[in-house]
């Protein structure tokens, strides 16, 4: 990762730093190729960034009374937390989800969750954004099936389902299939989402995952982009024109300690991804060009030591998002290490991004680090070195190989370990935890701030509206869908019309993904060392 000591020991950095430097070529406008000081020219002084709080627990009616919560107390936007059943395929009553059912989200297993999750939400006219990746043609089918039940015109819809599964395979875990049928869903969303729901981001490529395991800004930057890459090959080898479906990518960020490197590497990203659409992959259209992306801020930073002081992480995390030119932003709340958000503390965390809109003075100039010698010269920095990945990604034969064989996964473990040792040496300081320490029983971790806790009747509760739901659905109609869908994935036709057929039935999620499960198998990880 680009290093101040290494590079400039005394801490200042001159107009030597960028010698050589083109800022025509490298900088340009605000709203111009290549897009470094931002992709609109007016950024925030024409609108704020979207507000999105991530939430998401036990079932669909709770999950909804937060939502609601939180638009009323000034949210621009939602994104919603999915339970680990339901992101990987299970349904509710599955022996293998006993234990995890509404816990890290909600559990989504049937339309009826779905139409329950979004009762009386303003659906055509805040944007929602869905954390979920194997299963995301399936709950994106949900989504629209619950909105066409109300009547809305899905090509209407905005939003963004994540359906980044690449990053699954190198630092999250929740993946189905093997690569190349699950690759196959992600193009089949790109090409329904194409024609269908013409507002809808089809795909949020994530590089917060993998610096939440642990890897350096220049490699969140390089494995990102690499994803996008092969994502976008994909697309084009399936057919699709380049500029019908690369102005609804967009990215996923993470906003993390490094305030002045965080902002650097927003703007090598969004450099770096222009040059690639316009000379790579011969797009057209500038609206292809621009990289579009969410920021969250950093949850593996937060400390279940002194929880409070977390409130402070998040929002100088979130301003490095902000002066990054990020188009929406979650703001972590401070008790997250400890459990899932209280009421209070997403509240908080709400109020974190209006202070920084509305008092901070950052949205009334147009990227305002720009020209710093110490921006520019870190973002130069961050782009040589993620290039000099790509380049080494491109020689193995590209992203899935490198996944395959675990090269990924080790740059990103030793970055890791390597932060580690810094910590537990005391190289690298973590308030609170090796340093400015407190005493006493009040200092236990979490001791003074109260935990959500999810109710354990819960779970029962939604197997019993699953129940239900079978027992009340035409069985029939049901089996005859999930026959069709085996079909066509038998073939090679798009999946995303016969899953919404299957929701439109009645079909689960785990029906759905089960079905696919037959035909495509499942996905076993390498043991790489």
């Amino acid at each position: 990762m680009a290093d101040f000591p290494e590079n400039n020991p005394d801490g200042v950095f001159r107009p030597a730093d960028l010698a050589g430097q083109d800022p025509a070529a490298t900088l340009g406008e605000p709203g111009r190729y290549p897009f470094t000081r931002g992709i609109h020219a007016t950024m925030y002084r024409g609108r704020a960034w979207t507000m999105r709080q991530y939430a998401g627990y036990a079932g669909a009616a709770e999950s909804n009374r937060r939502y609601h919560y939180l638009l009323a107390q000034g949210a621009t936007g939602l994104s919603v937390a999915f339970d680990l059943p339901t992101q990987i395929g299970l349904d509710s009553d599955d022996p293998l989800a006993r234990g995890e059912v509404g816990r890290v989200g909600v559990a989504i297993a049937t339309l009826g969750d779905m139409e329950e999750l979004t009762a009386g939400l303003p659906l055509e006219r805040v944007s929602v954004s869905m954390t979920i990746n194997s299963t995301a043609a399936i709950l994106l089918a949900m989504y629209v099936a619950a909105a066409k039940r109300r009547g809305m015109d899905p090509r209407r819809l905005s939003g963004t389902v994540q359906n980044d599964i690449l990053k699954e395979y190198i630092a999250r875990g929740t993946y189905i299939y093997p690569l190349a049928p699950a690759m196959r869903l992600v193009t089949d969303l790109f090409e329904y989402a194409s024609r269908e729901l013409p507002a809808w981001n089809t795909i949020s490529i994530s590089g917060y995952h993998m610096r939440e395991a642990g890897c350096t800004a220049a490699q969140e930057l390089a494995f990102t982009l690499a994803n996008g890459i092969t994502y976008v090959r994909a697309a084009v080898e399936r057919g699709l024109a380049v500029d019908d479906f690369a102005p609804r990518l967009s990215f996923f960020f993470n906003a993390h300690n490094g305030l002045i490197t965080e902002v650097a590497k927003f703007r090598a990203a969004r450099r770096m991804w222009a040059r690639r659409m316009r000379e790579e992959f011969s797009s057209a259209q500038p609206r292809s060009w621009a990289l579009r992306f969410h920021a969250q801020t950093g949850g593996s930073t937060l400390t279940a030591q002194q929880p409070r002081v977390n409130l402070v992480r998040t929002a100088y995390q979130a301003l490095a998002a902000v002066l990054g030119g990020a188009q929406s932003l979650h703001a972590n709340s401070f008790d997250e290490a400890l459990g899932l958000p209280t009421e209070e503390a997403a509240l908080l965390a709400v109020r974190t991004q209006q202070v920084l809109a509305h008092e901070a003075g950052v949205t009334e100039i147009v990227d305002a680090l720009g020209g710093s010698y110490a921006v520019e010269t870190l973002t130069n920095r961050l782009e040589q070195e993620a290039e000099d990945y790509l380049a080494r990604i491109h020689a193995m034969g590209g992203m899935p190989r490198a996944i395959e064989t675990g090269y990924v996964q080790r740059e990103i473990q030793n970055a890791a370990y390597a932060y580690q040792r810094r910590v537990e040496s005391g190289e690298q300081v973590v308030v609170g935890v090796n340093r400015f320490t407190e005493d006493g029983s009040d200092s236990a971790p979490g001791a003074s701030v109260p935990v959500l806790r999810i109710d354990p009747a819960a779970e029962q509760q939604q197997i019993a509206r699953l129940e239900a739901w079978r027992k009340a659905r035409d069985a029939a109609r049901c089996r005859v869908a999930l026959d069709e869908l085996r079909a066509v994935a038998q073939g090679a036709g798009n999946l995303l019309p016969p899953i919404l057929a299957a929701v439109e039935a009645g079909a689960t999620t785990g029906e759905i993904a089960g079905c696919l499960r037959q035909t495509f198998g499942e996905y076993h990880e390498a043991v790489t060392v």
